[in-house]
């Protein structure tokens, strides 16, 4: 798995998104400007709850932004033989399951699928994130994750 094409896919999929959050964005302030939007009597909020999300919007339009210059600033590099950073791709295994994460600066949660292989986004600020940061191929890390304890075997680091 190529860790350029992985970046790649990440911009390309937060492009969409803010593809999407920008059309959304526009069209919660134009609803919120809307001249039907204007308050009829002190109970009526529409106009109201239409500015909190136009509000909500521009937050996750910025929010997309920021990932997007973070993945586009972050620099493509081996990380083999070396402890976990970020930008580090991972296998991982647990009870015989395997499964790749990348530790990204941002965007936590995306999943990706690159030659065929789905890749979830982890951030540092994570359980899972948090464990794996300095740690080695062979190295066992363990997260609680809803009181329960999860371990999984760094299998190769990228």
């Amino acid at each position: 798995m190529n860790k350029t094409d992985l970046q790649a896919f990440i911009i390309e999929k937060l492009q969409a998104d803010l593809t999407i959050a920008k059309n959304a964005l526009k069209a919660s302030h134009e609803a919120a400007t809307h001249a039907e939007s204007k308050a009829e009597n002190k109970y009526d909020t529409r106009g109201l709850e239409a500015a909190y999300l136009a509000d909500g919007q521009r937050r996750r339009v910025h929010e997309i932004e920021t990932a997007l210059s973070r993945y586009r600033n972050l620099p493509v590099r081996s990380q083999a033989d070396e402890p976990i950073t970020l930008g580090a791709l991972v296998s991982l295994e647990q009870a015989g399951v395997g499964r790749w994460v990348f530790l990204g600066p941002d965007a936590a949660g995306l999943r990706v699928v690159v030659a065929e292989t789905e890749v979830l986004v982890i951030s540092p600020r994570s359980p899972l994130g948090q464990a794996l940061l300095s740690r080695c191929d062979g190295d066992e890390v363990e997260v609680r994750v809803d009181g329960r304890r999860q371990q999984y075997e760094i299998v190769e680091v990228r």
